[in-house]
């Protein structure tokens, strides 16, 4: 695959197919999690909500399928960004978004802020090992890319996190 494929290709069909599944994916887990978005980590995705999100995700897939690097960049984050939502998606639900909240703050209230950091920072650079070794040590556009997407999502959900952490201590502070 080159830089850029030609809109309407057959390449570029399977991209927007893999593209449109993997955010899909991300919006049917961030839905089952929580479907009023009060536990979405994203600010942006929590303020544009699920209408505008939707469509500012349909057109990332369509203007991101033309180009092959970045969709399956795209793609490989969305998948396992849309596994992790899974992953705690029932307990989300089952708690409800604000049992679960409360549930949560307890539970950091509880926890030296320096183990949360350290187990964060060990999940995220092991991840980022497997992303980095996957792109570092091969020499293909696919492997490349899926290695850049696995590093992409050891990055946000280091970012994400650290976010909401910080802004649940400046809440705290108030």
């Amino acid at each position: 695959m080159e830089d850029w494929i030609p809109f309407g290709s057959a390449d570029y069909w399977w991209l927007l197919a893999a593209l449109g599944f993997a955010r899909l994916m991300d919006l049917l887990s961030t839905f089952t999690a929580t479907p009023n978005l009060a536990l979405e980590g994203n600010p942006i995705a929590k303020s544009l909500g699920w209408k505008w999100g939707g469509l500012l995700n349909l057109a990332i897939c369509v203007v991101f399928a033309a180009w092959p690097m970045v969709a399956i960049i795209v793609t490989t984050t969305s998948l396992l960004v849309a596994s992790r939502n899974f992953s705690v998606a029932w307990h989300m639900r089952s708690a409800g978004e604000a049992g679960y909240r409360a549930w949560f703050l307890e539970q950091m209230n509880r926890t030296p802020m320096s183990l949360y950091l350290f187990c964060l920072g060990g999940q995220t650079a092991l991840v980022a090992l497997v992303g980095g070794a996957l792109a570092a040590f091969s020499s293909e556009l696919v492997p490349i890319a899926i290695g850049y997407g696995i590093l992409a999502y050891a990055a946000a959900v280091a970012f994400f996190t650290l976010l909401s952490i910080w802004r649940w201590r400046a809440a705290m502070r108030i």
